[in-house]
């Protein structure tokens, strides 16, 4: 019976639709419940954070590059309470140091990952393991160390690479919100926190569209539509922050995360490829008078002269992607680095690409690649170093080998930049790091299987 004038009817079919409903919503929560649970393993990581430092450590023999001077050959690195003491050749060792023997050992600074989603995602597809974007579009006031998961899996994985720093960063809307430098290895987010917030991000608006692309004068009026609202967004905190230093108005957050960017105390991150994009970004960055990071920077060599002016430093976001126009060279990605180099822009790289978080891993080679295709290798290691700590604010603490420094470091067989090179050891912030992880544990695993498979002389 369809009709709905009957109450006694519709109260009677409620109430035999309700056993099934409940049915239902507990098939649904048992299955969510094993989606969980199968994915479990990948939520926890099984590797112990390094404990404190009791006692100084002697790295002893080995070469040490620190990046911004010549490298040491044998020489020694003393850590003390979790920073760099002392290193070179004849540096006197305490009688109660560890002395650890590394000849034929190379010791670099700790390489860090300038963007990404590291410690914010575990598994790309499975939405309960994705916390980096907000709903809406003004998002200032997210912060994306307290969303940080120290037990993924990703983390002892990247490491293993000798990636000890990782930018991490939120997505979506138009500001996004604050980003944090996180050091991979700790029991909790706050452990893992190495500065936060390193700067508030916003995803520019596509600002150039192709007159033969379906809707293109729509789309430039909807960029200038959202141009416009980030700029009467950014007026309204400016009125914000001069009625709260004469007048005791309620906290609005959206307007307080916003304040250290409008007092220049940490920079806006613009999200733009684009040579329209990256110019349109400095012009509102110069009409607020605010410090500025590109992101991306895909054409930021055709805006080079403008980026100089302004000292604008730009993050590329990895060498490992397509071009972005037919008529361009297939190289055209990988030689961008050293192009930024010649034309004297300051820079980095990240490592970005379409899984980003698990492939954070290839820093190293996405450095490396970009040494293939021109740039000198010494500059390829500083880029993943010292340069994204200077630009990032951290290069007191970290980015490279001296003395007072934290003691965030790998030593390694060979070249990093080289896929058959092995980090043998790390340590963070002078704690031994535990470099297991769930894919060297897969690797001995199915080593053994084909062990076992492998007929012997004795079958």
């Amino acid at each position: 019976m369809e009709s709905t004038t009957d109450g006694r009817h519709m109260m009677n079919t409620d109430k035999e639709r309700a056993p099934v409903l409940r049915r239902i919503n507990e098939c649904r929560w048992f299955s969510g419940l094993l989606i969980l649970l199968g994915v479990g393993e990948l939520l926890g990581s099984s590797a112990i954070p390094g404990a404190e430092q009791k006692q100084a450590i002697a790295l002893v023999g080995a070469t040490i590059y620190p990046v911004t001077s010549e490298r040491i050959m044998g020489g020694t690195l003393l850590i003390e309470g979790g920073r760099i003491q002392a290193l070179g050749v004849g540096v006197e060792i305490p009688e109660d140091a560890a002395v650890v023997s590394l000849e034929g050992k190379s010791i670099y600074p700790g390489l860090i990952n300038s963007d990404g989603l590291l410690g914010l995602v575990e598994v790309n597809s499975v939405r309960a393991t994705r916390d980096y974007a907000e709903t809406g579009e003004m998002n200032p006031n997210v912060r994306a160390e307290v969303a940080l998961n120290p037990d993924s899996e990703l983390l002892p994985v990247t490491r293993s690479g000798g990636v000890l720093l990782s930018l991490a960063t939120p997505r979506g809307g138009l500001i996004s919100g604050s980003s944090a430098l996180i050091q991979l290895d700790g029991w909790t987010w706050e452990d893992l926190t190495l500065k936060a917030p390193v700067g508030v991000h916003v995803t520019w608006p596509r600002t150039e569209w192709r007159s033969r692309e379906e809707g293109a004068e729509n789309g430039r009026d909807r960029a200038s539509e959202q141009v416009e609202r980030l700029r009467t967004f950014f007026e309204d905190a400016r009125a914000y922050l001069d009625a709260r230093e004469v007048s005791k108005s309620e906290a609005d957050l959206k307007f307080e995360a916003l304040i250290p960017v409008l007092e220049k105390e940490i920079p806006l991150i613009v999200v733009a490829d684009s040579q329209a994009q990256i110019e349109s970004a400095v012009a509102f960055a110069v009409e607020q008078s605010v410090d500025l990071i590109i992101y991306g920077g895909y054409d930021a060599e055709a805006a080079a002269p403008l980026l100089i002016q302004h000292q604008i430093p730009v993050i590329v976001a990895g060498v490992h992607r397509l071009p972005r126009r037919r008529s361009e060279a297939y190289d055209t990605p990988f030689t961008l680095p050293n192009r930024l180099r010649l034309a004297g822009v300051q820079y980095c790289i990240a490592a970005n690409d379409s899984f980003n978080a698990p492939n954070t891993r290839n820093l190293p080679f996405q450095a490396g690649h970009a040494v293939a295709f021109g740039l000198p290798e010494q500059e390829a290691l500083k880029a993943i170093t010292i340069y994204p700590a200077r630009i990032l604010g951290v290069a007191d603490r970290v980015g490279s080998l001296e003395v007072g420094k934290d003691a965030t470091l790998i030593v390694s067989d060979g070249n990093p930049l080289e896929t058959q090179s092995q980090v043998e050891r790390a340590y963070v912030q002078g704690r031994l790091v535990d470099l297991s992880d769930r894919q060297k544990a897969l690797w001995k695993k199915y080593q053994e299987r084909l062990r076992r498979l492998t007929p012997t002389s004795t079958d």
